[in-house]
């Protein structure tokens, strides 16, 4: 590769590197299981401060598999959809939550209890990643639990 293209390639790369790296994660929870239940969701909202950006997919080492997930309806029927993205518009915020947007977990090694935490790291279409801190809220929780003080930014 010349010199010359490869300064154009690291001009156009600026501009997306930048992208994630300006999404700010306000919160990131997810309910405490019910009972032994080997499938949960964490939700995160995000605030694109940047240009465009897309979260491509999630990973934890607290469960087998960690996907993009929305509720959509067929009918009268709520139905899980696995999502290859969610988009990041710029100046935008995205709340995952319950009913909506989530991150499925299946597979958990062991069931999610009230009050303890767990890495979640989130991929954005750019290459970077950032990994944050899920805080675990009671079974029926319908928001982030009180914040502890530990930042999730």
């Amino acid at each position: 590769m010349t010199a010359r293209l490869a300064a154009a390639f690291g001009a156009l790369a600026a501009p997306l590197a930048a992208a994630a790296a300006e999404v700010e994660v306000e919160a990131a929870w997810a309910r405490a299981s019910a009972g032994p239940a080997r499938a949960g969701a964490a939700y995160v909202a995000l605030v694109n401060r940047g240009p465009d950006a897309a979260l491509v997919a999630v990973e934890t080492p607290i469960a087998e598999r960690a996907e993009l997930h929305a509720h959509v309806m067929d009918g009268d029927v709520a139905r899980m959809r696995r999502l290859e993205e969610v988009a990041l518009p710029a100046g935008g915020r995205v709340a995952f939550a319950p009913g909506g947007l989530h991150v499925m977990l299946s597979g958990l090694a062991a069931p999610l209890v009230e009050g303890a935490e767990f890495p979640l790291t989130l991929r954005f279409a750019d290459g970077d990643s950032r990994t944050v801190a899920v805080r675990v809220g009671g079974v029926a929780a319908d928001s982030p639990p009180p914040d502890r003080g530990a930042g999730t930014r």
